[in-house]
């Protein structure tokens, strides 16, 4: 999902600085949120876990350049269910800071758009899971259609958003569109395996029952709202 450098140049890139202050403002206030009605230590706690978490997809998991970007497995929508949205929000943002501060430093003048890419996202799905997940139902036991609904609703947004990058930066071009169309026909594989995993992570969690109550977990891990 990182927009490669050359993609979007010189006075074009002011509106990835924009959208990205924007989003990262946006995301401030959620783990203001989470820390005022959960206190600063679980926001940090869980922080942490999704920085280290972020800074894994990003440099250890498998990653294969197709078309204008890079296919990622960037679990958003666990994050989401077992961190929480503002936790997820400040681990993506770090993380995605961390991978161009010390390992790939080009990426930098693109982290406006990058980091947009990844968080708008996530703000989507926080919205969706609060209207597909009844109240009442812990996270650990949705379903694997709700599941899929996050998954195709989180990388749907990533694809929508590079394509957004790419045809702002280089236009309608017939290779461009190309490129785009094999991006988000790849990218959008990844569906196929984030439910799962999503699923299996929340089994895990639901038999490791010393994880409630604590801060190192979303509190609707185990309880309704």
């Amino acid at each position: 999902m990182h927009i490669e450098p050359g993609v979007v140049e010189g006075g074009k890139l002011v509106l990835g600085y924009a959208t990205g202050a924007a989003a990262l403002a946006y995301a401030a206030r959620l783990a203001w949120q989470t820390a005022r009605q959960e206190g600063w230590g679980a926001l940090l706690a869980r922080a942490v876990i999704a920085t280290a978490c972020v800074f894994a997809f990003f440099e250890i998991l498998p990653t294969k350049p197709v078309g204008v970007s890079e296919v990622h497995l960037i679990l958003g929508s666990t994050l989401l269910l077992i961190l929480g949205v503002g936790p997820a929000a400040v681990g993506l943002a770090a993380g995605l800071l961390i991978q161009g501060l010390f390992f790939v430093p080009e990426d930098l003048p693109q982290y406006g758009m990058n980091v947009t890419t990844l968080l708008v996202p996530l703000f989507a799905i926080h919205a969706l899971a609060r209207r597909i997940i009844p109240p009442q139902t812990r996270y650990v036991d949705i379903r694997y259609g709700q599941a899929l609904q996050l998954s195709t609703a989180y990388q749907g947004g990533i694809v929508a958003w590079v394509a957004f990058w790419a045809l702002y930066g280089h236009g309608l071009e017939a290779e461009n569109l190309a490129n785009v169309a094999r991006f988000g026909a790849a990218y959008m594989t990844v569906v196929l395996l984030e439910p799962l995993v999503d699923l299996g992570v929340l089994w895990v969690a639901k038999q490791w029952h010393r994880l409630q109550g604590t801060r190192w977990v979303e509190p609707r891990l185990y309880r309704g709202a």
